[in-house]
């Protein structure tokens, strides 16, 4: 889940889903899924990110989220062009506040509330009838704490493809094209499982089945009609 999706969910009314929504996809037999990881497996809480530097900074949570954007800085930190001591610098120029290091890096990991337990129970089920796999956009800090934090909830994939290991990131289509070539499927083979609109329409562009999810009751629906 981008950063920008975080904010949207935020900071605009939330509206009630009571549906899984697919779009029309290739006639190939599902033989892979391809997973998001935030707000998919593990829940995210974006608020807790900018609360924290609020309370360092003496802003408040709803001024420093108005300030952020999503930039070419944030794609590259997403890309591994960028390491969060640089992204942090550049954040303290966007957000026009000044924290120390472990400050910027308490917040940035906060995001984390934990696995959707129902998501990970069903998982080691589906990954037993078909091969499972995980696609992020994240970086290395994210990273790192969710590898630590929660290894369980991860274990049942085959392999986990982080847009700053591999160069690449959702939306772009070609990053789904070469996700699916090193799984070792052709796209239509592929079930692709996301939270953002824009993740599921890359996908889609790229050949490959798509729900889109936006609550743990929707992915549990997704998986249990993979199971059916």
């Amino acid at each position: 889940m981008s950063m920008s999706l975080w904010i949207r969910t935020f900071t605009q009314p939330s509206v009630p889903v009571t549906r899984v929504s697919k779009r029309p996809c290739p006639s190939d037999p599902t033989r892979a899924v391809l997973f998001d990881l935030g707000n998919v497996i593990l829940e995210l809480d974006v608020r807790r990110v900018f609360a924290h530097w609020a309370d360092l900074s003496g802003e408040s949570t709803d001024t420093l989220i108005t300030r952020w954007v999503l930039d070419e800085a944030y794609k590259r930190h997403e890309t591994g062009q960028l390491d969060f001591h640089d992204y942090a610098a550049h954040l303290s120029r966007m957000l026009d506040i000044e924290l120390p290091a472990s400050g910027w890096q308490a917040g940035w990991n906060a995001l984390f509330r934990g696995p959707y337990a129902d998501v990970t129970a069903r998982l080691p089920s589906l990954s037993a009838r078909l091969p499972c796999f995980c696609f992020t956009n994240t970086n290395p800090t994210h990273q790192a704490q969710w590898q630590r934090d929660y290894p369980d909830a991860i274990k049942g994939f085959r392999k986990i493809y982080v847009s700053s290991e591999i160069g690449r990131r959702k939306p772009d289509p070609e990053s789904y094209r070469w996700v699916a070539s090193d799984m070792g499927f052709a796209p239509g083979e592929i079930h692709f499982i996301d939270d953002s609109q824009a993740n599921v329409d890359g996908a889609i562009s790229a050949g490959m089945r798509a729900t889109r999810v936006r609550s743990e009751a929707d992915v549990v629906a997704a998986m249990d009609a993979l199971l059916s």
